[in-house]
């Protein structure tokens, strides 16, 4: 399996990796980082699921994110907590807890409470990194459940028309079982996410042509330039309505409908059995 992204980053002579070795390097860097053995397990599957399909910059080079961010100085988190529950609905306050945690949390709630009780609805809150939200959707039509999941983000997407960030990239998820594959859509709401940026500055290469504006509100490729600046929206005007949704939908954990940066990113996840109005 390549590396890619971590192979350049950090100029490693060693090219290839059995899926063992990084599942171990990716384990080991995470409990360095101060995560423990389980919590470090259930990232690590996530992350090889993502690289392993080809999204190298939210594969193994997210561990590098995720190290940086952790052990950075004045980092906190808390412990994951249930504010508010009915049987049909959670609200989970997350505390700065990393979001590949929060989501599965919150996922395996859902399943539960839709399985018993024919639906449910889960929102989390005050989270970041998160990965695929297919990978929990697949989770959900393993139980024959239909998925909705949104997640909104810092405000560092234009909306059709401006130039400036008033959204973010705001994935949105929907998932439904079947006999044989489920059928899962997953897109973020940007013509590029925020990662692959991330990833193509210090590797010196460009983003795509029509995907970023500066703080000047030019159209540019620099990546460095588009960080600073905002990122075009996916489907022009459609794509913009859609993000929107996405964004609102954060609102109903109870919270301002835009982060204040790359913290405290909401999480909506909706699930209903496939056997309410017909046979599964």
């Amino acid at each position: 399996m390549s590396i890619g992204v971590i192979d350049r980053l950090l100029g490693l002579s060693v090219r290839k990796l059995t899926v063992a070795q990084a599942s171990n390097l990716a384990q080991r860097s995470l409990v360095a980082a101060g995560y423990d053995e389980q919590e470090a397990a259930l990232i690590t599957e996530h992350i090889l699921d993502t690289e392993l399909r080809g999204l190298d910059y939210g594969g193994l080079a997210r561990v590098v994110s995720i190290f940086e961010r952790t052990t950075k100085p004045g980092y906190e988190r808390g412990t994951i907590e249930i504010t508010h529950e009915t049987p049909l609905s959670a609200l989970i306050d997350d505390k700065n807890t990393l979001g590949y945690l929060v989501a599965r949390r919150a996922s395996d709630l859902c399943i539960n409470k839709a399985s018993e009780h024919g639906m449910a609805v889960v929102d989390a809150r005050d989270t970041w990194h998160t990965g695929m939200l297919s990978f929990f959707a697949e989770m959900a039509a393993e139980r024959d459940l239909v998925t909705l999941i949104a997640s909104n983000a810092a405000p560092n997407t234009a909306p059709h028309g401006g130039s400036q960030g008033r959204f973010g990239f705001n994935p949105i998820c929907f998932g439904f079982p079947s006999s044989e594959d489920p059928v899962i859509w997953d897109i973020g709401t940007s013509n590029i996410m925020h990662g692959e940026a991330i990833f193509a500055e210090p590797l010196g290469e460009q983003v795509a042509p029509g995907t970023a504006y500066d703080t000047d509100s030019n159209s540019i490729q620099d990546p460095t330039a588009a960080l600073a600046g905002a990122f075009t929206a996916w489907g022009g005007h459609k794509g913009s309505g859609l993000a929107i949704a996405v964004q609102l939908l954060g609102t109903m954990c109870n919270v301002a409908p835009i982060p204040a940066g790359m913290f405290g990113y909401r999480r909506l996840f909706g699930m209903m059995r496939a056997d309410l109005l017909m046979p599964a």
